[in-house]
């Protein structure tokens, strides 16, 4: 039996602060977010200042990943008394030392507060967190993710353990059948269903390979869980291998990944020194390695056959299937093929046990989906909750409602093969089942939000851009499809759109979605569908009226400037930059609309409401 010993693994805050062996943690943000606004050099500077402030000793400053209140960031958490500190600059550090820790006061300037309240808010109680419920992001927040010893003591390694030594590979199947877990890369795939495949398969080898190709645009849900939590995912693939009878997997990552790929290395080294991974696990007779494999950035290589080709040295190209992976993959060996969040919810379902996170969400769509909430939006960052929330709660109540003032449009969920959700659906339940209803897939959980000022058809057409350039080409009905569409939305964005092409738009999508070669193909045409369904209205006034309501569209929007309300006081002329704005000084200007690039800087500069967009 093994010697790895744990501890019961906190649910919140307050459960943290019950055993401190230190008088005060600093918790700093360690995702690629805050990293890039200096979380390393604010990391240092803590350190430093409390060495030199005395409290070195009493004092535990941890690096550790994302928090997922990203819109705050860089953050900083101080235990026992859950502060929580954000826009957080290396300055900063001094004051954060010298107030919070040796005197403790709270350094009022940068504490989170809700806007309706005067009083700082305890991090348990902000509204961002309230409606979350924290599964697969567990840890990320907790733990410093370059230290196993972190990992082990919320329980890390205790369901490996337990598979080594107390259940057969039938158990652990039924486990994950019974829990209900889908597979959250966007299908939702029974977890369990593959994995039998693979294990009823005969074969001399058999692999385990983990997707972390994440390349929807505003995603980034997979890289934090790596950058905060990896060995939650060694665990999980090393169970795997138990499971299903294989004994080498590889983790596919995107080269542009450099903090996540730095710390699963890490973890791997750190996992082998632990006797976690390498040659007879914990004692027992079974042995499991991983590998890192890196990706060039290649959209199509998310698709399972493309990601294995790019894996064995090939091409990233999708294959026809069946057969499948797991039965025919990898080097043509069977192999099981899970997302980074699908992995993560495994160690905790073989702990807590399949009843429990089967009663999370829905009966169809159990457990919990992280999505990363991006666009317009009050709170944008990486959101957590069960499978069934409704849209409203993401979008008002966790993620704050939209800035400015300005009006809900419609959210994209699922990324470039996604579709839209307007108004009318905000009490729409976020899972699989009612979001196909709506035209839309849950993707690997992209969730981007669009308010009055954007322009429907401006976005489907950025999205066909992404997929057409994505395309590996190897299809038709992908390579040509594609390119047809996305040229159409260019024409009806300049104005030369025609009625029929409303019509030509779906015929060529139904023609992709049942010819293409994979899911980059079939599901390229989604946001055009589901755009036409809730937002024809828009399509038509581009075409028939020849004008963007939202006024993104330049072809289709001109500035004009109102006589009546023009000083002459030169700001818009001095700030064209094709000078083509006229008039003397104290009398009105006038736009030469012929040499006019539309670029908006005169309506911008204007202090008098002057210059109006028409």
């Amino acid at each position: 039996m093994s010697t790895c010993t744990t501890a019961p693994r906190p649910t919140s805050w307050k459960e943290v602060t019950t055993s401190m062996a230190f008088q005060h943690y600093c918790l700093v943000c360690g995702g690629t977010g805050c990293e890039s606004n200096k979380a390393d050099e604010i990391y240092r500077n803590l350190i430093r200042e409390t060495e030199e402030q005395g409290v070195r000793d009493d004092v535990q400053v941890v690096k550790t990943g994302c928090f997922g209140f990203c819109a705050q960031g860089p953050i900083v958490k101080m235990l026992p008394e859950e502060s929580f500190y954000v826009n957080v600059k290396p300055d900063d550090a001094n004051e954060l030392v010298s107030e919070h820790i040796v005197k403790g006061r709270t350094v009022e300037r940068l504490i989170y507060k809700e806007e309706e309240s005067k009083e700082h808010a305890r991090v348990d109680d902000i509204s961002f967190y309230q409606k979350q419920f924290r599964i697969v992001l567990r840890n990320c927040g907790f733990i410093d993710p370059e230290e196993i010893t972190e990992y082990i003591a919320r329980d890390g390694y205790t369901a490996l353990e337990k598979v080594l030594f107390e259940m057969s590979p039938e158990e652990v199947i039924a486990e994950l059948k019974g829990s209900g877990l889908r597979g959250r890369g966007g299908a939702g795939f029974p977890t369990w269903l593959k994995w039998n495949l693979t294990r009823e398969v005969e074969s001399e080898q058999k692999y385990v390979v983990c997707n972390a190709d994440e390349g929807d645009p505003g995603a980034y849900m997979d890289r934090s869980v790596l950058e905060g939590d990896p060995h939650s995912v060694l665990e999980a693939m090393a169970i795997c291998g138990r499971t299903i009878g294989a004994n080498k997997g590889f983790i596919y990552i995107r080269a542009e990944y450099p903090l996540a790929i730095g710390r699963l290395e890490r973890a791997i080294e750190q996992a082998h020194e632990y006797g976690l991974l390498g040659e007879s696990i914990l004692g027992s007779d079974f042995s499991f390695d991983i590998e890192i494999r890196l990706g060039a950035g290649a959209f199509v290589c998310g698709e399972e056959t493309a990601l294995l080709a790019s894996i064995e040295g090939e091409r990233g190209m999708p294959r026809p299937r069946p057969p499948f992976p797991s039965v025919k993959g990898l080097w043509g060996k069977p192999t099981v093929i899970n997302n980074v969040e699908t992995w993560a919810n495994i160690p905790v379902i073989l702990v807590r046990g399949s009843e429990w996170f089967s009663k999370i969400g829905t009966p169809e769509s159990r457990g919990t989906k992280v999505f990363a909430l991006t666009g317009k939006i009050n709170n944008s960052g990486l959101v957590e909750v069960p499978m069934g929330t409704p849209l409203r709660d993401i979008i008002y109540n966790i993620g704050g409602g939209i800035p400015d003032g300005k009006s809900f449009k419609a959210v994209q969920t699922g990324g470039p093969s996604g579709g839209v959700i307007t108004a009318d659906h905000l009490d729409t339940p976020i899972d699989y089942e009612h979001l196909q209803e709506l035209g839309s897939i849950m993707g690997s959980g992209g969730m981007i939000v669009m308010d009055e000022t954007d322009c429907i058809v401006d976005v489907v057409k950025f999205y066909l851009e992404f997929t057409v350039e994505e395309s590996c080409g190897k299809c038709a009905p992908c390579r040509v499809g594609g390119r047809k569409l996305h040229n159409i939305l260019t024409r009806i964005c300049q104005g030369k759109g025609e009625p029929e092409d409303l019509d030509r738009m779906v015929e060529i999508g139904d023609a992709m979605k049942k010819a293409s070669l994979c899911g980059l193909g079939q599901t390229a045409p989604n946001p055009i569908m589901s755009s036409l369904r809730f937002f024809k209205a828009e399509y038509e006034a581009h075409i028939h009226d020849r004008i963007c309501p939202a006024g993104k569209c330049k072809d289709l929007i001109h500035f004009e400037i109102i006589k009546d309300k023009c000083i002459g006081c030169t700001l818009c002329a001095r700030k064209c930059p094709v000078s083509c704005i006229s008039g003397e000084r104290r009398s009105p200007h006038e736009i030469d609309q012929s040499q006019c690039i539309k670029c908006g800087e005169c309506f911008s500069a204007c202090k008098f409401d002057a210059v109006v967009k028409a």
